[in-house]
């Protein structure tokens, strides 16, 4: 029998058994009868079961689409499905995927003989905790939490009441995936001046350039040549303020080139100003980016090789982001310090960092 000539019953089954939301619209989109069976089915079903499936779980990812300056983040929210909602969550899960795609790379990169495949609930709980890492920035890394409110009472109480919604495994969890997130800020995005270095060395090892870094970390002037070429997820339109706008077609082969003159030195390029600073300063340097969120750091890192289009971007988000440290360490400190029932609580939150790095929490445990 031909798969067209199947009942519309077993057919709709099919749909149903779709595991991710491309599959379901490339068979719709395959005859105009399967077209029809979809359109006259609970379309909108099938495509959140398979949303489920591939981006789950959508609960956290509506969690962070609905939130608003209006209500307090840790108010758990629902919404009615619909297409533009699922559209929404599509953007966002793609960028949680990505960043599930990149976990494993990083998390094994200095031992990547243990390196292996996520299985499939792995996938699930690094999306979540990227759902939830991006929840607690869109709600507290913003400019209405400047510098000098980070220390209120009111503020700080804030910030753990969202964090009291998950338990101390899965903060552990949103841990891992930051440290991961972290790495692509200290190495890629914002490399510290030995990085340059080493990366410089390893490119042209028959080099004899010595490289001037600079001492003071003040910026430039704009580069206006950029402007036009970055988003974030505060200057987006409303209907694409999770994400950035897809590159052009040419802008890979762009960055590629890009990211090869990062490193070459010629009489109008110094490779060593793409530095970040030394110890201290570039410690301070990667705090501050990391209360970016999770689309804009993967943004940046796919768009944005030159230390010039990092610092133009940095500069459109406002004065409330210089010197601004992100805190969702210290209130996952105050969070795991209040929980008595922790073995890590005495070491506070470095014993949580210590505990997801022996692989004893985290998305990838060894026990």
């Amino acid at each position: 029998m031909y798969f067209s000539a199947l009942p519309n019953e077993l057919v709709v089954h099919v749909f149903e058994s779709c595991s991710t939301v491309q599959n379901v619209l490339a068979l719709a989109a395959t005859s105009r009868h399967f077209h029809s069976v979809l359109n006259a089915s609970q379309k909108l079903a099938i495509l959140a079961s398979s949303a489920e499936a591939q981006y789950g779980p959508i609960e956290d990812a509506i969690q962070l689409i609905t939130h608003n300056a209006s209500q307090p983040a840790h108010v758990k929210r629902k919404a009615p499905l619909s297409m533009s909602l699922l559209s929404q969550i599509i953007e966002v899960g793609k960028v949680a995927s990505t960043w599930a795609d990149i976990y494993p790379l990083r998390r094994w990169k200095r031992n990547y003989v243990d390196r292996r495949l996520l299985t499939t609930y792995e996938n699930y709980l690094i999306r979540r905790a990227v759902y939830r890492l991006w929840l607690y920035a869109r709600a507290f890394h913003n400019s209405r939490y400047g510098r000098l409110s980070r220390k209120s009472r009111q503020v700080v109480m804030e910030r753990a009441k969202l964090l009291h919604n998950w338990s101390s495994a899965e903060i552990g969890e949103i841990e891992d995936v930051r440290l991961i997130m972290r790495d692509v800020v200290d190495s890629d995005i914002c490399p510290s001046n030995g990085t340059i270095q080493r990366k410089f060395r390893k490119r042209f090892p028959e080099s004899d350039h010595q490289l001037l870094f600079n001492i003071h970390l003040n910026y430039p002037p704009p580069a206006t040549s950029f402007q036009s070429h970055f988003h974030s997820m505060h200057q987006t339109t409303s209907s694409s303020r999770f994400t950035p706008p897809p590159p052009a077609p040419s802008a890979s082969l762009r960055n590629q080139n890009l990211t090869y003159l990062k490193y070459l030195a010629t009489a109008n390029h110094e490779p060593g100003q793409e530095g970040w600073g030394d110890d201290v300063p570039h410690y301070y340097v990667v705090n501050d980016m990391m209360k970016l969120d999770p689309g804009q750091i993967l943004w940046l890192k796919d768009n944005a090789p030159m230390k010039y289009m990092v610092e133009t971007f940095v500069r459109g988000l406002g004065e409330w982001f210089d010197n601004n440290g992100e805190t969702f360490g210290e209130t996952a400190n105050m969070v795991v310090m209040e929980r008595d029932d922790l073995e890590m609580s005495h070491g506070g939150y470095i014993g949580l960092q210590e505990t997801v790095d022996t692989g004893d929490m985290g998305v990838v445990t060894w026990g």
